[in-house]
């Protein structure tokens, strides 16, 4: 028996050794019959002696069993994302504002980059304990993702054994390449079935299977490039920079890009990134810009992070593209208001790494301003994940048959006659609104927020789900959602036993809610998520406000005894807010919405607004201006909410504090007519 043993340890050896030169070094030494002859006789093997059989084996890269859903996992250390640079200037700003950092430490701000080819693909996170891997995830937000680990081990560049018996966490980018894009594309043309608009797509796609065979057969790669140690005496190498970590990753054995390099200057920064411009057609993997990282390891961690990304490192992108394409038609769109939305259909065309065939056109006016009639050839626009926008029509390529769009006078979805709303302003309204309160559409906009992420966050009702429910008659309001039952759900379509008692679960589960998201739930009209928060922070502080008395209907108590002018009163909410929030509070439908939520058991949390009543900030309100070097903008807003103040866009007479960043904008001539009192950064830090 210990030859037995003895041959399949040998057979491993060798099986990982070809893996390695095939799939890592893309320099085979045998053909792939030889590969596979050689794994099938290990498999043959582990079946006959499974008691030989070794954690991690390469066998285990064979797809298992199909999965019913994937498991969340929390991440061991966050994932950042980076801030974007779009420029010579950005990429000025971005050393400037880390020279003044280092400075401030007392430290010399003398910057070698390294420089990467940034990857259009999907993040993953590796997990290895003693050098084997324990699980692969999905990025998610950054602190919790979705177990992928079956379909991590079907790609065949992503080690299952370490060279070294270590435990680390691995971060890196998973890809297709542009050929086995179109092969698969040219075989879902075949089946029928929509192809993927780019590679991104399709390796997310992959990645998310629930059956690993099917992630299998697409073949995908994965380059590594970032490395934490995942216990408190550190890695056992000595490491002083990122790049010596991208030798590290190497000498474990993963998959590094080699189109990096090291920079001594903003100039050979720039210098790479106009040849990485140049070549990136001819690469065979999709990329969109490049990455760039402070080198020295201990000036990373001087530097830190800001809420949301390293301070360190950025994605330099490549500039936002723009082409032309055809009007075919314009069709109409209702969202949770009632607002009717002109949208543009166009011919399908390639832009900024994704198929495009919609594009938003806001209002009729805004049509009307740009002259976008059906037919035009028009200029599109698109920078990274911004929503296609169309710049202009070509009328000097117009034809004749071009046809003007008007809105329609009735509702699309419920025949319903539409109007622009009261309002005692100069100018009025631009969007039309259906003025249907029960319109189908309508009410389907405001379910799916109510259930939204914004707002309840109940997993499992998506769109087309709840569009069923609705057809279905099993909900039209807020509230029939908690009366949902497993008989109600088991004969439908797209629901089994298991996805019953998630989706059951998951309504449960939302039924303990923070106030504010209540708040934004409720689709209030001018009610977004700051002005949430800022209703709710009043509501507690409301000498009225029980904090035992958890309710909706205590919610309503309170509220319904407000005015309009006492709404306009709370910092940071104007005269429209005002109006809608008196008008939603003083409807007897709401009333008795809310009546029926609070029967199906919805508890409102308010503790944790009222936290910091002792902190300077407590009923103050702050409006920035200009850039700020030590905070991101989204950071300073957020640490006035978490202290009790207020912060607002808008500068009034009703503001307390204007922070003054970098090069500030009209807001401080205002502040200064106004006498509202004016803060630098620093004195808002010593706040």
């Amino acid at each position: 028996m210990e030859k037995i043993a003895l041959e399949m340890e040998k057979l491993r050896q060798e099986i990982e050794r070809l893996r390695y030169r095939y799939h890592v070094l893309n320099d085979p030494s045998v053909s792939d019959e030889v590969y596979t002859s050689l794994r099938k006789r290990l498999v043959e093997m582990e079946k006959k002696y499974p008691e030989y059989k070794v954690a991690n084996s390469e066998t285990e890269r064979v797809a298992g069993q199909p999965l019913d859903k994937f498991e969340k996992t929390a991440h061991p250390v966050r994932q950042w994302s980076l801030s974007d640079l779009f420029g010579p200037e950005d990429l000025q700003d971005f050393e400037d504002k880390n020279a003044r950092l280092l400075e401030k430490s007392k430290l010399k701000a003398d910057f070698n980059y390294l420089v990467e080819a940034k990857i259009d693909g999907l993040h993953i996170v590796l997990t290895y304990r003693k050098g084997l891997l324990q699980m692969g995830a999905t990025r998610g937000d950054g602190q919790i993702g979705e177990n992928v680990t079956q379909n991590i081990k079907t790609i065949e560049s992503i080690p299952l054994k370490l060279n070294e018996e270590i435990d680390i966490l691995v971060e890196g980018e998973c890809w297709l390449s542009n050929s086995e894009l179109e092969r698969i594309n040219a075989e879902r043309n075949k089946k029928g079935e929509i192809p993927f608009a780019n590679a991104r797509n399709a390796a997310a796609g992959s990645i998310r299977q629930l059956d690993p065979a099917v992630a299998q057969s697409r073949k995908l790669d994965c380059f590594l490039y970032q490395i934490h140690p995942l216990n408190e005496e550190g890695f056992p190498h000595t490491l002083k920079t990122q790049t010596d970590k991208l030798k590290l990753l190497e000498k474990l054995g993963f998959k590094v890009n080699q189109f990096y390099t090291t920079a001594k200057s903003l100039e050979e920064v720039q210098s790479f990134y106009e040849k990485l411009d140049k070549e990136r057609k001819n690469l065979p993997y999709g990329i969109d810009g490049m990455v760039i990282k402070v080198d020295s390891l201990s000036d990373q961690v001087v530097l830190g992070f800001t809420g949301k990304s390293p301070r360190w490192g950025a994605a330099y992108k490549f500039p936002a593209e723009t082409t032309t394409s055809r009007v075919l038609d314009i069709i109409v769109q209702i969202g949770r208001t009632g607002a009717l939305t002109p949208v543009a259909v166009l011919e399908p065309v390639a832009l900024a790494g994704s198929t495009v065939s919609r594009a938003t056109l806001h209002n009729e006016d805004e049509i009307r301003r740009k002259d976008i009639r059906l037919g035009d050839q028009v200029v599109l626009h698109k920078a990274g994940d911004v929503i296609p926008e169309i710049v202009e029509s070509l009328k000097n390529l117009r034809t004749g048959e071009e046809k003007i769009f008007h809105m329609p006078r009735i509702c699309p979805f419920c025949q319903s006659p539409v109007r622009k709303p009261e309002s005692g302003r100069k100018e009025p309204e631009a969007n039309l609104y259906c003025s249907n309160p029960n319109c189908f559409a309508k009410e389907k906009e405001r379910l799916i927020h109510f259930v939204s992420k914004k707002g309840f966050s109940i997993d499992g009702l998506g769109e087309k789900i709840i569009e069923q429910l609705m057809e279905e008659g099993l909900i039209k309001n807020f509230s029939d959602i908690f009366k949902l039952t497993r008989e109600d759900l088991l004969p439908l379509e797209r629901f089994a036993e298991l996805s019953v008692k998630n989706l059951l679960d998951s309504v449960e589960k939302s039924k303990k809610i923070k106030l504010e998201k209540f708040l934004t739930a409720l689709g209030i009209r001018y009610v977004g998520e700051e002005t949430a928060f800022l209703v709710a922070k009043s509501l507690v502080n409301d000498p009225r406000w029980n904090k035992n008395k958890n309710s909706p209907l205590f919610l309503l108590e309170i509220a319904r005894l407000k005015k309009t002018e006492d709404w306009q009163q709370i910092k940071g909410i104007g005269i429209k807010a005002g109006e809608s929030l008196f008008h939603f509070f003083d409807s007897q439908a709401n009333h008795n919405e809310l009546g029926k939520l609070k029967n199906q058991g919805i508890i409102l949390a308010s503790e944790h607004l009222n936290s910091q009543t002792s902190s300077n900030f407590v009923g103050k309100s702050f409006v920035f201006t200009g850039s700020l070097q030590n905070l991101t903008r989204d950071e300073a807003k957020e640490k006035v909410k978490l202290l009790g103040g207020e912060v607002s866009s808008q500068l009034s007479g009703k503001t307390d504090f204007l922070v003054v960043g970098e090069k500030p904008g009209s807001k401080l001539k205002k502040a200064e007519k106004l006498k509202v009192k004016i803060l630098s950064e620093a004195d808002f830090l010593n706040f």
